[in-house]
């Protein structure tokens, strides 16, 4: 999902297409036999495919219109073009419906505060981008009344490939994290050690019985 404050649509719906913004490609091993210029693999199965199409459908039954793409690709393999999709309102199912397919929903907001709303209304909490110059905005995207997801990203994309960050959603999402911070704790036994080198018996917490 897509929320775009300003009246720029033509050139980021150009922009995401020309680039292939939209890679789910699900096995390393599929999209690293393409060549270096591919930016975007296929779907992983069939039911990718029919999960897709069923998205699209769904779309446009709730009120969407396909700016781009929208259908199989013909020939070998599970390809499907990149969609964008207008016209949907914010709380659309089809918006809530994680598919995990190449279709993007574009939303006009009237406000900061409303794409933050919008944004943390769904269930999932995986991950979340805002591209922005302005410092406010950054700080309170990634603050506590900002993004609810577990990757909160500035400028960058939503991937959550960043090998030096902890991975990891909230919300539906799961909690929990590795890699990054967290991946040290997997080579590890910890053990919480206290120490009371004073020559009385304190209780925990402090109690103490009169």
């Amino acid at each position: 999902m897509v929320l775009y404050e300003l009246p720029s649509f033509r050139k980021i719906q150009f922009k995401l297409t020309s680039r292939g913004a939209f890679c789910f490609g699900f096995s390393c091993l599929i999209v690293l036999i393409f060549p270096e210029t591919t930016l975007y693999g296929p779907v992983h199965s069939e039911q990718g495919v029919n999960i897709f199409k069923q998205a699209v459908a769904d779309a446009k039954a709730q009120g969407g219109t396909v700016q781009s793409g929208g259908e199989v690709i013909d020939g070998s393999g599970f390809f499907v073009e990149p969609t964008l999709i207008t016209g949907l309102t914010h709380d659309a199912k089809i918006v809530h419906t994680e598919s995990f397919v190449p279709v993007l929903y574009v939303l006009k907001v009237k406000n900061f505060e409303e794409a933050i709303s919008w944004n943390n209304e769904v269930e999932q909490g995986l991950s979340s981008s805002l591209f922005t110059r302005d410092p406010q905005k950054i700080f309170k995207w990634i603050g506590h009344k900002g993004s609810d997801c577990g990757i909160v990203n500035i400028n960058i994309p939503t991937n959550g490939a960043e090998i030096g960050g902890a991975f990891g959603g909230e919300k539906a999402t799961g909690g929990g994290r590795e890699s990054g911070s967290d991946a040290w704790k997997q080579y590890m036994r910890r053990s919480t050690c206290t120490i009371n080198y004073s020559s009385e018996l304190p209780l925990a917490q402090g109690v103490k019985f009169e």
